[in-house]
């Protein structure tokens, strides 16, 4: 604050007043110090003001890859639920998958004072929010660990999953498996991908990297490496994510060649509906929104406990894609 105040030229107490929002300010030496605020990357410790109040905004912030998806609606919800059940709103904001994204978005919400964040991290550098968090707001990283602090963390069991996925398609014969997933500079993904590995040297079955395809998972892209992979002779696909497999579906409905067997990580709406039924490596996603939220707030309260990290457990639930053998 003394080096806003030097540049401004104006006192320390000056600067405290503009940034607390207090009356008495002139305009002209307001705007000042605003601008040297900007200037310097300056942000207001307002978590260490709320703590020395006593005082509590009402609100938590929830940052998504993007609102849209199903997995993260239901993932809303259910920190929503919560939240309620301590007198809380919940404002939520979608990263698209973009760090300076998710940086803008959590320290807007630290600058409105709110009372603890979730994040989904779309990067792998959260030291920005050290201060935030030596000032007294509580954060807790949901689906991904945070990349260069250490904080609470609550992921599922990404590895396991992609082993029983694996697991299974190899016990009704199929040797040609391939892997679409999202990018490997995302962790989940990174993960799962960790898992097709280990789920394949299990099962015996020689790792073929022309079968594993990643990167953003976009209708056109997904289409793409399914006809690639399809060429290269596999019979049975693991779709690392929801929205890999909707894409999938789709460029499978027109595809000339035999359908192959599909199971994919994290369920979907209608999944059991389509023909055949979707097999799928399911998690509980509000579980997943309910313990990271329960976290967080036991850290609004005062826990002070070592951050912890907790992985939540998935399961195999098969509806018929992924129970068929290889096709001639």
């Amino acid at each position: 604050m003394s080096d806003v105040a030097k540049l401004a030229g104006v006192s320390i107490k000056t600067v405290s007043r503009v940034v607390n929002d207090e009356p008495a300010v002139h305009p002209e030496t307001a705007e000042r110090v605003i601008a040297a605020i900007e200037q310097l990357g300056f942000r207001r410790n307002v978590g260490a003001r709320n703590l020395r109040r006593g005082s509590s905004t009402g609100t938590v912030g929830l940052i998504v890859e993007d609102v849209g998806n199903p997995f993260y609606s239901e993932l809303n919800r259910a920190v929503e639920r919560v939240a309620a059940a301590f007198g809380r709103q919940v404002l939520t904001g979608s990263s698209d998958e973009n760090r300076d994204r998710e940086r803008e978005l959590a320290l807007e919400f630290c600058a409105r004072r709110v009372d603890g964040i979730l994040i989904v991290p779309a990067g792998m550098r959260h030291g920005y929010l050290v201060p935030e968090m030596r000032a007294g707001t509580p954060m807790v990283f949901i689906d991904r660990p945070a990349g260069d602090i250490v904080a609470d963390t609550v992921l599922v069991d990404n590895i396991g999953g992609t082993v029983a996925a694996v697991t299974h398609l190899a016990s009704f014969g199929h040797r040609r498996i391939a892997f679409l997933a999202d990018s490997p500079d995302i962790f989940t993904a990174a993960e799962r991908l960790r898992g097709f590995r280990e789920g394949c040297a299990r099962a015996g079955i020689p790792f073929d990297e022309r079968l594993v395809i990643m990167g953003t998972p976009t209708e056109r892209d997904v289409a793409a490496a399914a006809h690639i992979v399809l060429r290269h002779g596999a019979t049975a696909v693991v779709a690392g994510n929801n929205r890999v497999t909707v894409h999938l579906l789709r460029a499978l409905a027109t595809a000339e060649s035999p359908r192959p067997a599909l199971v994919g990580f994290d369920d979907f709406e209608l999944a059991d509906l389509l023909d055949p039924p979707v097999s799928v490596i399911a998690h509980d996603v509000s579980a997943l929104g309910e313990a990271a939220a329960e976290l967080l707030f036991a850290r609004v309260q005062g826990d002070q406990s070592t951050p912890r990290k907790v992985v939540l457990p998935v399961r195999l639930v098969p509806r018929g894609s992924g129970e068929v053998p290889p096709r001639d």
